[in-house]
C-alpha cells in the first residue's frame, strides 16, 4: 500500500529581519504612534516607556534601544507590546526615525547587545 501525504501547513519565511536567535520582553509603547515590527526604539527616561528613537528634544528616546518585535498602533493610547533586546537584526528590514540612521543606531544597540548588519540576502 502507497504512503499518503495530506499539507499540514504551509511555511512562510520571516520578513529577513532576525538573523540570529533573540532575547525579547514586554514593553509600553507610548501613545501617539502606529509602528511596523522592526522600528528602532529609544526609552524614555522619565516615564520607562519606548518610543520611535529620533533626534529632537533630549528625553532619553533619542538613543536607540531596543527593536519592535511585532506591528503596534499605539494611537489611541499607550500599548504594551513586545521589543528585542538582544539578536542580530537586518539593519536594512529596520525602520529608523529622523535623524536615525544605521550607522548612528549601531553602537548605541550594540551596547545593549543588538547587532545590525546588512543582510547579504537583501
Amino acid at each position: 500500500m502507497l504512503a499518503s501525504f495530506t499539507q499540514e501547513a504551509t511555511f512562510t519565511p520571516d520578513d529577513g529581519l532576525v538573523l540570529s536567535p533573540t532575547v525579547s520582553r514586554q514593553i509600553t509603547l507610548v501613545s501617539g504612534q502606529n509602528l511596523k515590527r522592526g522600528s528602532v526604539l529609544g526609552k524614555i527616561t522619565a516615564s520607562g516607556k519606548y518610543s520611535l528613537a529620533a533626534t529632537g528634544a533630549p528625553t532619553g528616546a533619542e538613543v536607540p534601544a531596543v527593536i519592535l518585535a511585532e506591528d503596534c498602533n499605539a494611537s489611541a493610547g499607550d500599548k504594551v507590546t513586545v521589543a528585542y533586546f538582544g539578536g542580530t537584526f537586518d539593519e536594512n528590514a529596520c525602520t529608523y526615525g529622523t535623524g536615525v540612521t544605521p550607522a548612528t543606531a549601531r553602537e548605541p544597540l550594540r551596547d545593549a547587545s543588538i547587532l545590525l548588519q546588512s543582510s547579504i540576502t537583501r
